[in-house]
């Protein structure tokens, strides 16, 4: 996923700035007296020149820093192989810093100064345990710089290395890591990007090698999804809400559809999404991760972990049906150019590129009591008519008693919305009588808009929430070995039988639905799709 969606996903709000925003203390959220902030803590951003440190991991850290949720005692270090000293990467970070979210908000730009005061830039190499030896002597004296007799634990040093490089060199510097720059008196922790594989082999052997390195509890996978507002408020939903739980299984719900539209292309990734698709760019991972909250267990009935509640789901799914597959290509139209045109498409790479699909709509069947028969459809495409992410629980419908609502009346099906980008709502569309003199049933809505009702609260984004989630070792926002290995066994066999042209990629036009097709399909797996009848309105701050 690209930064650029990430920023559309947040919903960015221009008018938070110079704006103090209601945000809680450490204290206030318990966990002040966390062994992180009681010794020294350093966080190296490996890949430090790179786009997603700059837009992602600095600002999250900043927001981290300002708000005094990370311990007084902290040093920063951006580690990249580019060759510069500390001045000049400040110097080049600072604008991005202030064109952030964080750098939006008045507490973040009155810590900005002091916050690349105790950033430096290291030059290294990620396959070089010489050069982490190297940074291990430099975070010892950046440690000690910000040592006080008053921390509880002035002799512990805690160590988080936050990894925003490519996958190939994610196990040459976690053996560097291990080899040379391990903390000796506290705690060493990995935040890992995706993607963790491209198959099941894969996904196996970078597991397996990874794990001879360090121990899954020192390792947290990050998938950004997870620290989305909307998607950490799922559970919440669920299982604290009497009128939702006894609503969510296969006696009340018709269907389940989980979507991320985008309204651009893949304007310089081509050669990359060439070689992934759009399945594996985000729906084996985020959008799965979506669908494994909306249908997984309370986790206290399945051993009490978020995680194992996620995989009981993953292992209750049955093989995806490629009949129940439509896969597209976005082509030249309205002023943009097709897939095919863009230029970052190696020219050996052409004839791959003509199977590449950058749409694509898929059906997961759960076997279990609560799913057995509900459709969960999976649609994601690149080059739509618009860009949005959410689910929704579409109900059976309801009965129209004509002697209650007249002849000829039906009663369209109710929907629970969970709506992560943009403008983040939860709202569950009803049937109410029209307003004034008619008696006609209309569709209306229960809705909660966050950029209404909660104006003015700090809600940091999802890197802000992961980061430090890590940093507290907090894995259950975090990607389990398992949870990785088993989500490529549903996916896999799939990918093996609709890749290369062995199933149609349809052609659609930039800036429409998507295939045809795949609304077709909808009716057929119980979806009624309500175009025209009703829109929810966007709220109005």
């Amino acid at each position: 996923m690209t930064c650029e969606m990430r920023r559309s996903m947040c919903g960015l709000p221009c008018e938070l700035k110079g704006l103090d925003l209601a945000a809680p203390t450490a204290e206030e959220m318990g966990f002040d007296k966390e062994s992180f902030r009681e010794g020294m803590l350093s966080v190296t951003v490996l890949g430090a020149s790179g786009d997603l440190a700059k837009k992602e991991t600095f600002p999250a850290l900043l927001d981290l820093y300002a708000h005094k949720y990370l311990p007084p005692q902290v040093a920063f270090v951006g580690y990249a192989r580019s060759k510069q000293d500390s001045a000049a990467f400040r110097e080049w970070l600072r604008p991005w810093l202030l064109k952030s979210f964080a750098g939006q908000m008045k507490t973040c730009q009155d810590a900005l100064d002091s916050f690349l005061e105790r950033l430096i830039y290291f030059e290294g190499q990620y396959d070089s345990a010489e050069d982490f030896a190297r940074l291990a002597e430099t975070l010892k004296a950046e440690e000690e710089k910000y040592k006080t007799s008053s921390m509880p634990k002035p002799d512990v040093t805690n160590r988080v290395f936050y990894f925003a490089i490519p996958p190939f060199a994610f196990l040459s510097a976690a053996k560097s890591i291990q080899e040379s720059a391990r903390s000796s008196t506290g705690f060493t922790r990995l935040i890992v990007e995706k993607p963790f594989g491209s198959d099941l082999a894969s996904a196996k052997k970078l597991a397996s090698d990874l794990s001879a390195l360090c121990k899954e509890e020192e390792l947290f996978r990050m998938d950004h999804f997870l620290g989305y507002e909307i998607c950490q408020n799922i559970l919440y939903l669920r299982f604290s809400n009497a009128f939702i739980e006894p609503l969510m299984n296969n006696q009340h719900v018709a269907s389940v559809r989980i979507s991320l539209k985008e309204d651009f292309g893949t304007t310089g990734r081509g050669g990359y999404f060439t070689h992934y698709g759009i399945i594996r760019d985000v729906i084996q991972n985020h959008l799965l991760q979506m669908l494994t909250l909306v249908a997984m267990e309370k986790p206290s009935n399945v051993g009490g972990d978020i995680r194992d509640a996620k995989v009981a789901v993953l292992n209750a799914m049955l093989d995806i049906d490629p009949e129940e597959v439509v896969l597209g290509q976005f082509t030249a139209a309205n002023g943009n150019p097709g897939f095919l045109e863009d230029d970052s498409i190696a020219e050996k790479d052409r004839e791959e590129a003509k199977y590449c699909s950058t749409f694509a709509q898929l059906v997961v069947r759960i076997n279990n009591d609560r799913w057995r028969g509900v459709p969960f459809i999976i649609r994601a495409g690149k080059g739509l008519d618009e860009s949005k992410c959410e689910a929704r629980i579409q109900f059976k419908a309801s009965y129209a008693d004509e002697k209650v609502f007249g002849e000829g009346s039906s009663c369209a099906r109710n929907e629970l919305v969970l709506r992560v980008s943009p403008d983040e709502a939860v709202y569950y569309k009803l049937n109410v009588k029209s307003p004034g003199m008619s008696h006609k049933l209309v569709t209306s809505e229960l809705d909660l808009s966050y950029k209404t009702r909660y104006e003015g609260v700090y809600s940091p984004l999802a890197y802000t929430r992961l980061i430090l989630n890590g940093i507290r070792g907090k894995a259950e926002s975090f990607v389990r070995t398992d949870e990785l290995l088993r989500s490529w066994t549903v996916f896999t066999p799939l990918l093996e039988k609709i890749e290369g042209g062995k199933k149609n990629v349809i052609p659609y036009k930039f800036g429409s639905r998507g295939p045809e097709e795949a609304d077709e399909m909808l009716s057929k797996l119980n979806y009624q799709y309500t175009a025209g009848s009703y829109t929810w309105k966007k709220p109005s701050s």
